[in-house]
């Protein structure tokens, strides 16, 4: 479901730390997953023989959930160049290891032109492993 959506962010799949929109109001809030492989480069030295996801991915998750809920804007064309640019608030209480599914939800705050604020959460077996207030700018098409 929106899978379409994916091909808005502006990373490769090899950084791609969303696999499927679960629910998605445009413009306003989305629920995304993502599951841990256990293939991903960065856990063989995040820990050796103890692999679990960085904070700094679960960060990351829902900056790209947030992208791809402003993508979704009715009426607005997609920004070009959207970049995260500031984290706040962040509270890491948790983390996940391969084969656990990352539920990611977003909810848009606030937004000027190309200027977006939103607050995301990451939860693993329903206990919630992030909460975070992230920004997102990018370039207006004309």
């Amino acid at each position: 479901m929106h899978e379409g959506l994916l091909e808005n962010l502006p990373h490769g799949k090899e950084f791609r730390f969303i696999d499927s929109i679960e629910e998605l109001r445009h413009g306003h809030s989305a629920v995304g997953t993502y599951r841990v492989k256990g293939n991903e480069d960065f856990l063989k030295g995040h820990f050796p023989n103890n692999p679990f996801l960085p904070g700094v991915i679960l960060v990351e998750s829902v900056a790209q959930l947030a992208g791809i809920v402003i993508q979704s804007k009715p009426g607005m064309k997609p920004l070009d160049n959207l970049r995260l640019c500031a984290i706040r608030n962040a509270k890491i209480k948790g983390t996940a290891t391969p084969g656990e599914v990352l539920r990611i939800s977003v909810e848009l705050t606030g937004s000027l032109e190309a200027l977006v604020q939103a607050k995301g959460t990451v939860s693993v077996h329903d206990k919630m492993i992030l909460s975070v207030e992230v920004t997102l700018s990018g370039a207006l098409n004309q």
